[in-house]
């Protein structure tokens, strides 16, 4: 399905800047996560100014994962690129995921725009191994289901330097 809605070019901007970490870069700065959202004229796909969280928000959060899922609206349908850290048996890493939420609360219309205009974003976001389609407020009550995204139990030890 494509919907005709454009991705604003600061999405773009935004993207290259958190797939691209720089030396020198003040590490509490960098961002975990940010929402995007279809602007109110339907035409295009923007961030979302009041959903974001950078590396010192998280500071001393005892559950870095529901602190990033409380930033999601309960009514309202988001994108989000979340920079997710984790460790493996054999290393540590860093992946940027890709989140589609649609709560089941939000008008039927605005699931369907967003998972019509779900297209144009993923294009952007190129070389993302990880999405997250997010349905059900349910997914979201422990991280069970988005380890089992990031590979399992089996696979992922620690999540944001939690063990699991």
């Amino acid at each position: 399905m494509a919907s005709g809605v454009k991705v604003d070019d600061k999405v773009k901007i935004l993207f290259e800047n958190m797939k691209t970490r720089r030396s020198g870069d003040i590490a509490e700065e960098q961002l975990k996560l940010v929402l995007f959202r279809i602007s109110d004229d339907g035409k295009s796909i923007i961030v979302d100014e009041k959903g974001s969280l950078q590396v010192k928000d998280l500071e001393g959060e005892e559950n870095v994962f529901n602190k990033i899922v409380s930033q999601l609206p309960v009514d309202t349908c988001r994108y989000a690129l979340y920079d997710c850290s984790y460790e493996t048996k054999d290393t540590v890493k860093e992946d940027l995921v890709f989140i589609m939420w649609a709560p089941d609360t939000s008008p039927i219309k605005a699931k369907l725009l967003y998972a019509s205009s779900k297209q144009a974003i993923r294009q952007v976001f190129l070389g993302i191994k990880f999405e997250w389609q997010v349905n059900d407020l349910g997914d979201t009550k422990d991280n069970s289901v988005f380890i089992d995204k990031l590979g399992g139990r089996g696979l992922v030890k620690k999540l944001e330097g939690k063990e699991i």
